[in-house]
């Protein structure tokens, strides 16, 4: 099954959950802790939901596509393994500052 590689940064100060779905009965949930990098692999047509806690109870505060969260993979300049991988641009959604984190290139 063809993957991507896909990350997303929690910028603000609580956790969030982060749930992907996709095709193939794909699933994969994980916990981000406040300013954690999550790295994973999901099919390129997953849907990416980022749930945080509210005042009411949780609460969906982002819904965004792996295809929106995929890194650039440069075969030519293969990076170390134990250098962590960050992507190169913006992780979150327009208006949304507290999950919105510019990254370095």
């Amino acid at each position: 099954m063809n993957t991507l590689l896909c990350s997303y940064r929690n910028c603000s100060e609580r956790m969030r959950i982060i749930r992907c779905c996709g095709p193939d009965d794909f699933f994969l949930e994980r916990v981000v802790f406040p300013f954690e990098v999550l790295t994973f692999h999901c099919p390129p047509s997953s849907d990416v939901e980022v749930w945080a806690k509210d005042s009411v109870g949780v609460v969906l505060s982002e819904q965004l596509s792996a295809d929106a969260m995929a890194m650039q993979q440069d075969e030519a300049l293969p990076s170390p393994e134990w250098l962590p991988q960050v992507p190169s641009r913006a992780v979150g959604v327009k208006g949304n500052a507290s999950s919105v984190c510019l990254l370095p290139r």
